[in-house]
């Protein structure tokens, strides 16, 4: 089936190539002329494992191609894709794009001869697509729901493993509002093999915010665990997690062995979350929430402890070095997580932030994010490196801010030789403690031992 995408974000560009790898025949549609044009050289924008080279192979199979052009897109086309950005805009998500794709949608499907379902794919407070996109598609339409599809199909898909997620999901979720939109996501997604279930759009909506919520939650709970063992001293956090990753509800122990589920990577204490789904949702749904008379204290405490916690960085390197102030410091991870070069709400920048505040001089280094990290720290002053082997030598502190692969080869006995006596903070717990015997290792949650 012909499938128009609006969007070609992470969400929208995943999903478009994907969806063709799938055998389905996909137009993406964007704004941008530049963008377009590097889509249709089989170049993406965005970093993503595995998206190079699928999106060149379905170029070559015909599946897939970009363009300027709405009507291009939607011509011919059994389901149109809302996969625009909703940015936070002071705790709530900005809808001014969604609404804009509602309404460009609308006023085709005002003379189109054909049926269309239109399925919201942006991440979107419950509540959103049966009204306020609803309202905008009938009124510039003319048209009823029942005369053309309306649906929710949220997206699971972590930055880093966008295609590998979207691929093979563990689940995908049908939200419907009527039989049209729930005939074409079925056809849709008819040649994935995974548990699918059918709700109405609020229902979908509020899946794909609470299960955002839940791991947010996990995350800040253990952040607030790990800080309270470093004022306690003596207490290693992670061999905390350790014990509690046992307990057989979190590691169930089969007949075939103990079991190590995913979810445990959510329960290892390190500098907050960040990126373009959980503080934004977190927020969308606390604010939600407060405008229907709840206070959410939950998830306000989830947001408050990720808002604190890399400055935990901060204060472990003050507590082993007489002042920050001209001391040079190396920052290793501008990505809020491995494998994809996206900043936003990152840790890594409220790091260096805060220690460009303290007077220090920051160098920094990430194998795909430099460039986006430029953009979001303006005027900040940091020295940006293209590798950080190099600088090593120069710097008074080592701060592990992103748990990229490259920076393993820290550990090594050639390099670690070179960090003696220097602070190496490990923000994210790539290391043990043993790995660097002379360098003075910091983490987050442990107290350093004293000689």
């Amino acid at each position: 089936m012909k499938i128009c995408v609006l969007g070609t974000g992470y969400v929208g560009l995943v999903s478009g190539v994907s969806l063709a790898a799938k055998g389905h025949n996909v137009v993406c549609v964007d704004v941008r002329p530049d963008i377009v044009a590097s889509l249709n050289r089989a170049q993406p924008h965005i970093h993503e494992a595995g998206l190079p080279e699928l999106l060149g192979k379905v170029i070559a199979e015909r599946r897939f191609v970009a363009t300027l052009s709405l009507e291009e897109g939607l011509t011919g086309a059994e389901a149109v894709l809302i996969a625009v950005g909703t940015p936070s805009l002071d705790g709530r998500i900005d809808l001014q794009y969604v609404r804009r794709a509602a309404e460009q949608i609308g006023t085709w499907l005002k003379t189109a001869g054909t049926p269309l379902s239109v399925l919201v794919k942006s991440t979107v407070v419950p509540g959103t697509t049966d009204t306020v996109v609803r309202a905008i598609l009938e009124e510039t339409s003319g048209k009823k729901v029942g005369e053309f599809g309306l649906g929710m199909n949220p997206e699971f898909l972590r930055e880093g493993n966008a295609v590998e997620d979207f691929m093979n999901p563990d689940r995908i979720v049908f939200g419907c509002e009527d039989e049209i939109s729930q005939a074409v996501l079925e056809k849709l997604y008819a040649s994935w093999h995974c548990d699918k279930i059918t709700v109405n759009t609020r229902t979908a909506e509020m899946i794909k915010y609470a299960n955002n919520c839940l791991l947010a939650t996990q995350i800040s709970a253990v952040n607030e665990l790990a800080n309270l063992c470093f004022e306690m001293g003596d207490i290693d956090v992670q061999e905390v997690m350790q014990g509690v990753h046992l307990d057989r509800r979190w590691s169930p122990v089969t007949e075939g062995g103990r079991v190590r589920p995913d979810i445990l990577s959510y329960l290892i204490p390190g500098c907050g979350f960040g990126g373009s789904c959980f503080p934004k949702d977190v927020q969308a749904l606390r604010t939600l929430g407060r405008d229907y008379g709840l206070p959410m204290p939950v998830l306000q405490s989830v947001l408050d402890i990720n808002e604190l916690q890399p400055l935990q960085v901060v204060r472990l390197l003050k507590s082993c070095m007489d002042s920050l102030d001209g001391r040079k410091i190396l920052v290793l991870g501008l990505a809020f997580k491995p494998d994809t070069d996206d900043v936003r709400e990152s840790a890594s920048l409220r790091i260096i932030r805060s220690l460009v505040q303290e007077g220090s001089e920051v160098m920094a280094h990430d194998p795909a994010a430099i460039l986006n990290a430029k953009k979001e720290l303006g005027e900040c002053p940091v020295q940006f490196v293209n590798d950080w082997k190099p600088v090593l030598n120069g710097a008074d502190a080592v701060v592990i801010a992103t748990r990229w692969n490259d920076y393993g080869a820290l550990a090594r006995p050639e390099i670690a030789a070179r960090l003696d006596d220097k602070p190496v903070v490990d923000a994210r717990r790539m290391f043990r403690p043993e790995d660097f015997s002379n360098a003075i290792y910091l983490t987050i949650g442990r107290r350093p031992l004293k000689d």
